[in-house]
């Protein structure tokens, strides 16, 4: 396959199984918008489909799956355990499999390496871990009712605790983290890497107004190659290896992300965005009632 077929291109999981390079985010989408940014999308050629049950909009999802005609099994899904969910992972991936309407998903992903209190979110969950959490994921292959299972927002520190533990029989397939020029997490990457496991970059895109783009080198290699920032972006992220999941509303924003065929960077303009010199982050953790993200991955 040619590098410049960006949107027919999979990565391999260390189960075998092939994830879409592009794929369509949801987070932060509004209500009775999701419907239709899903359906758009999927007509348009993208075949992977990210939510969460945190978003609130697995419902959504599934409708625009079903609208799409797009049969099941050409689509990959990816949804993620909640922080209060985590002492009752069987129950989650139930949760979410009736709201998307769907026998199984593509990936589970333990949406962040914090159990919080159902009764009061502000607090951790007494004798609880994400070590425990992935005693359960674990047992969900086996049910048929999910193909793989992974992490988001882990750091090296929370991965070197989760794969040094003697319980740990499954290394994630996936760890989803945030990822654009200005947190690029090379050191995570790498490590992610040389583990078998591959990395998804969401906000790839910076977010909501992200400072990105106001930054010159982008605004000019955007302009230098006759294509949007976020267009430019997403092939950066992949000419990094990792799996991009542009998150838009707008059909024409949703079609503009997808048409990434038939032109790259070069190595020196993927080198020019490596070096941009400003830092960002779009998801912190101040809102948890631990710290996850501990500074050690750049």
């Amino acid at each position: 396959m040619s590098n410049l077929e960006h949107t027919k291109k999979t990565y391999t999981l260390n189960t075998g199984d092939k994830i879409p390079a592009v794929g369509l985010g949801t987070w932060q989408s509004g209500p009775n918008q999701v419907r239709e940014a899903v359906k758009n999308a999927l007509l348009k050629g993208y075949r992977h489909i990210d939510t969460a049950l945190a978003y609130g909009n697995e419902a959504e999802v599934g409708q625009g799956i079903k609208d799409s005609g797009v049969p099941r099994e050409e689509i990959w899904i990816t949804t993620k355990l909640n922080n209060t969910w985590h002492h009752r992972v069987a129950e989650g991936i139930d949760s979410s499999l009736k709201s998307l309407g769907v026998d199984y998903v593509d990936l589970y992903l333990v949406h962040w390496p914090c159990a919080t209190d159902p009764n009061d979110t502000s607090k951790h969950l007494p004798d609880w871990d994400f070590i425990k959490t992935w005693q359960e994921m674990q047992k969900l292959p086996a049910t048929g009712k999910v193909r793989n299972i992974g992490v988001s927002n882990f750091g090296i520190k929370n991965l070197e605790k989760l794969l040094n533990d003697p319980s740990t029989k499954i290394i994630p397939a996936v760890n989803q983290i945030e990822l654009h020029p200005n947190n690029p997490s090379p050191k995570l990457v790498a490590y992610n890497t040389s583990k078998g496991i591959h990395s998804t970059g969401y906000s790839c895109l910076g977010s909501t107004n992200s400072p990105l783009y106001k930054d010159q080198t982008l605004l000019d290699l955007a302009e230098k190659k006759g294509k949007t920032p976020q267009q430019v972006l997403l092939v950066w992220g992949l000419n990094k290896g990792w799996s991009v999941i542009p998150k838009s509303v707008s059909k024409e924003r949703i079609d503009a992300n997808f048409e990434l065929d038939g032109w790259d960077l070069t190595e020196e303009e993927v080198n020019q965005l490596d070096n941009l010199k400003d830092r960002f982050k779009v998801c912190g953790d101040s809102w948890l009632p631990v710290k996850v993200f501990f500074g050690d991955d750049e």
